[in-house]
């Protein structure tokens, strides 16, 4: 959809810019070498924009330093102390995330965006199933229309201080809620979407929940910037952030590959062997589409568009590219071909 564009630092979101990976820090604020440590961690793995905690003052004054210091631009996540908001805009932060609801009276709402708005700060509007406008949640329950009703009436107050630097999220732990409040959301609002599914789980389950969000809201060209939520090292959230954007073809770099789920006919020991591949190749940055086949009859005919690719047989297989078979290869050297070509092709050390 075509939604308005921000400027998260030197990061576009929205308005036709790619799809903007974000994660959260799950380190304390106030300690800020270690938050910097996970931050670099983070960047490596293709995170763009991270949020940081902001629970009290000391942690607000931490923020200076890691604004500073931060190889990408940090958002202050911040929940009932309109004080913390205006010391992280001091301290130079790219991004707050906050409740105007929650904050206090307008003067306090009105503060927060004159000080947001004079050092071109974006605010996140954050709305999830546990923060809904309790006359709105006692009315309708944790329904998708709560959701979006309490974030309009958020985006309101933003709106009545004159202040439209505006993201907005609106999470559910459940997948069919969150689509359907987003759908419904990006029906009513040129705002940019920043997707995420609140306490998805686990790596696998949590993995699977966003996925499924989030496929359903891309292909429909719904959402800007998105995080997975995981319960697990903030890194795992970046990596499954862009395998979600490989797999609806979002993603600008990186490999993806694509293997057949064997059958009767495959030869090789086709699954530790791709197991393989897809490991050693998670760290390449060129886009790059790798087929790993188990015969002939899913080798470079049917995997024709790949790249590169192989395909087993019968103690051997066949390196191909773009469905030209380049040579016969034993079973046993497949991988280390494969991983030759891929360095030959993309120039990287693999």
């Amino acid at each position: 959809m075509n939604t308005r564009q921000i400027h998260i630092g030197d990061v576009a979101v929205g308005g036709g810019a790619p799809i903007v990976i974000q994660s959260m820090c799950n380190t304390d604020t106030r300690d800020v070498q270690s938050s910097l440590n996970q931050i670099e961690a983070l960047k490596r793995a293709g995170c763009q924009v991270v949020r940081l905690a902001v629970p009290d003052m000391e942690a607000a004054q931490a923020m200076a330093d890691i604004a500073r210091k931060s190889p990408i631009p940090v958002v202050a996540d911040i929940h009932f102390d309109y004080r913390l908001a205006l010391a992280c805009c001091r301290a130079g932060v790219h991004k707050i995330r906050i409740n105007p609801g929650n904050i206090g009276d307008r003067d306090r709402v009105r503060q927060v965006a004159d000080a947001c708005r004079e050092r071109g700060i974006p605010i996140r509007v954050g709305v999830n199933g546990g923060s809904i406008d309790r006359d709105l949640r006692d009315k309708l329950g944790v329904t998708p229309e709560a959701l979006c009703r309490s974030a309009q009436r958020n985006i309101a107050m933003l709106e009545e201080c004159g202040f439209e630097d505006i993201c907005v999220s609106i999470k559910a732990s459940s997948v069919s809620k969150t689509v359907q409040a987003y759908r419904m959301m990006s029906a009513q609002s040129r705002y940019p979407l920043h997707l995420g599914v609140t306490e998805a789980g686990g790596v696998y389950m949590g993995t699977l929940k966003s996925a499924a969000a989030f496929g359903a809201l891309l292909v429909d060209g719904i959402g800007d910037t998105l995080r997975v939520s995981l319960t697990a090292d903030p890194v795992k959230e970046v990596l499954a952030a862009r395998d979600i954007l490989k797999a609806l073809d979002l993603n600008q770099d990186g490999v993806t590959v694509i293997s057949c789920p064997t059958c009767g006919r495959t030869q090789v020991d086709l699954i530790p062997l791709a197991e393989r591949i897809e490991k050693r190749l998670a760290g390449v940055r060129t886009r790059l589409t790798v087929a790993v086949m188990g015969c002939a009859v899913n080798g470079p005919g049917e995997a024709r568009e790949a790249d590169l690719g192989i395909a087993g047989g019968r103690g051997e297989g066949l390196l191909f590219r773009k469905g030209e078979v380049l040579r016969k290869v034993p079973e046993e050297q497949l991988f280390d071909a494969l991983l030759e070509e891929v360095r030959r092709m993309t120039g990287e050390d693999i």
